[in-house]
């Protein structure tokens, strides 16, 4: 009986020792495969002498794959924030009013006149979704004109390297595509006439203070902070794992051995 006990006893552990070191492969070991395909791109880019390595990939594929990825995730920023509601429903960018406008919608809260306001905040966030769409031919070019120093920058910068890499390129260029867009939308959605009729009843209350706001490029900027807020969301799933945004370069740069 006791021969037998120690036979149990062994077995017993056995398993339990099995069932950790699984335990702690699909633990850890997941984490290390998707995350070893960015040390292993910045260790080829860092000991590239010949441009070649062992694994036959070479310095331009290797900054040919983080490029392909970073136009993957910049599509599905501007898809996700150029559809319906893409702003509006979102709470991390939804456009609030103006700050000026507090004082507005404390006078017209008084006299039940609120759901103007929110008609125009919606307007203002219909404004944004039309004109992010302008941001796709951007994050493209902006790309397109990485130089090899700009993707050793981003393998070796912090996490948001590459988010930061686009709003220092693309913020003059992007606010000056999206402004007109942006005016002819909030004219289109009728945000303009919203904001009439909204100032029009302000205006009806004596001694109130007077309040102007630049809607255009009040939308314009927080609709530039919507999309480089996500592309910042994006580079870091293109970080830890490439593969969820697959292409044939990808699959050759980052699914070899």
């Amino acid at each position: 009986m006791k021969i037998v006990s120690q036979n149990l006893s062994k077995q017993h552990l056995s398993t339990f020792l099995c069932i950790i070191m699984t335990g702690s492969f699909l633990l850890f070991g997941a984490t290390n495969v998707q995350s070893s395909w960015w040390q292993k791109g910045t260790d080829i880019l860092k000991g590239s002498g010949t441009g070649q390595t062992q694994d036959t990939l070479t310095t331009g594929e290797i900054g040919a794959g983080l490029k392909d990825a970073l136009l993957v995730g910049s599509e599905n920023v501007v898809s996700q924030l150029g559809s319906l509601d893409g702003f509006n429903l979102d709470p991390a960018i939804h456009i609030p009013l103006p700050e000026q406008f507090s004082t507005v919608k404390s006078v017209l809260g008084k006299v039940g006149m609120t759901s103007l306001l929110d008609d125009l905040e919606l307007k203002l966030n219909r404004a944004a979704e039309v004109a992010t769409p302008k941001a796709k031919a951007l994050f493209g070019q902006a790309i397109s004109e990485m130089a090899f120093e700009d993707v050793m920058n981003i393998y070796n910068g912090p996490e948001d390297a590459a988010t930061r890499y686009f709003q220092d390129k693309m913020t003059p260029p992007l606010a000056k595509e999206m402004q007109p867009v942006v005016e002819q939308s909030l004219a289109e959605v009728g945000a303009v006439q919203s904001y009439d009729n909204v100032m029009g009843e302000y205006r009806t209350i004596p001694f109130v203070p007077d309040v102007k706001a630049d809607l255009t490029t009040y939308v314009v900027e927080k609709g530039m902070d919507g999309i480089f807020y996500y592309m910042a969301k994006e580079e870091a799933a293109i970080r830890q794992n490439p593969a969820k945004r697959t292409t044939e370069l990808l699959q050759k740069v980052f699914g070899a051995k």
